[in-house]
């Protein structure tokens, strides 16, 4: 059983001789293959070069394609960008959208022409030429609607639109959830494995107003994804998530990729044994700062708290992305965990 087929197994919770790993690696990748994260971001010859430099030095059972997360923003027409070469690309100047009127200039979504979707497809065309028949290949289709809608607009602006005008940001989660179909759609034509969005500042709102505005909206692309694709696809919410676990759980994802703020033993009793959940070491204190030594004893202490669950649906990982600083011995260390 090849790491492609170990994750799939499980994933789908079958047996499996050992659980697969999967380290959220994505501009850890870029100065493993001495690219510059601007590199790295905007040429998907480095960017591949990247990725598999970081394949062929850990060997992994799973591979991550992400840039950062602000893809589908820039293609729907936000400034985007970096203040130098080392730094990941976020938003700059003036939010997009204000008005309503702003939300109807939003153009129809085409992946092979707006922003940067067509070098992420190309990179992703690489990674899979050489990998795709032996790893597992997660490829990020960026933020899920809300988390969209709150880079377009800003984060203070879109909560106070929460109170204030909910039509208006259901209004925007809908257009943003069509650009999301459209990336996730190709993506998948494209080889991916597994469809994976994040949807941070979903976390921020609090479990009354994330069921009523997020989660509609995540449950909508999912749905439409896996119909669309019929890949499994992802959800990852930054931080500590348990108070919405049993919503995230109902979002119709295949799998919740979970921080290391979330009690994995609640998780598992949480989710239930249908789901699968990608976690959760801490990426600072462990990974980044921690010994060998310490990653090897949080990496068995998650395993046999899953176990103890028994909940066979389960990659291990990093809680959230790797640092850059992550000494490659401690990365190592994790790999090499069985």
């Amino acid at each position: 059983m090849n790491s492609k087929a170990l994750v799939t197994a499980a994933l789908n919770g079958r047996p499996v001789s050992r659980v697969p790993i999967g380290p959220l690696a994505v501009h850890y990748c870029a100065g493993l293959a001495g690219h510059t994260i601007r590199q790295y971001t905007t040429d998907p010859r480095r960017l591949a070069e990247s990725v598999l430099a970081y394949y062929e030095r850990f060997r992994p059972d799973a591979i991550w394609l992400s840039a950062d997360t602000w893809v589908t923003a820039e293609a729907m027409g936000a400034s985007v960008g970096a203040t130098d070469d080392h730094q990941p690309f976020g938003g700059l100047g003036e939010p997009l959208i204000r008005t309503t009127a702003d939300i109807d200039r939003i153009p129809a979504p085409d992946v092979t022409r707006q922003g940067r979707c067509q070098l992420m497809l190309d990179a992703l065309a690489r990674i899979v030429s050489a990998l795709g028949k032996d790893v597992f290949i997660v490829a990020c289709l960026d933020q899920y609607p809300f988390s969209l809608a709150a880079a377009l607009m800003g984060i203070n602006e879109i909560m106070l639109k929460l109170i204030d005008d909910p039509p208006f940001v259901a209004a925007l989660t809908a257009r943003c959830e069509e650009y999301g179909l459209a990336y996730g759609r190709a993506l998948g034509q494209a080889g991916a494995d597994l469809l994976s969005g994040g949807d941070s500042p979903a976390v921020l709102i609090g479990p009354q107003p994330y069921q009523q505005i997020a989660l509609p909206a995540e449950a909508s692309l999912i749905r439409r994804l896996k119909a669309a694709t019929d890949k499994p696809v992802s959800l990852h919410i930054c931080g500590n998530t348990t108070r919405i676990l049993p919503f995230m759980a109902a979002s119709g994802a295949d799998v919740l990729e979970l921080d290391h703020a979330v009690d994995l033993a609640l998780a598992c009793r949480t989710v239930g044994p249908g789901v699968g959940i990608w976690g959760n070491l801490d990426p600072v204190r462990v990974l980044a700062r921690g010994t060998p030594a310490d990653v090897t004893a949080a990496a068995g202490q998650a395993i046999a708290t899953v176990r103890a669950a028994g909940h066979t649906r389960f990659v291990l990982s990093s809680g959230c992305t790797l640092a850059v600083e992550t000494p490659a011995a401690n990365l190592a260390a994790l790999i090499a965990v069985r």
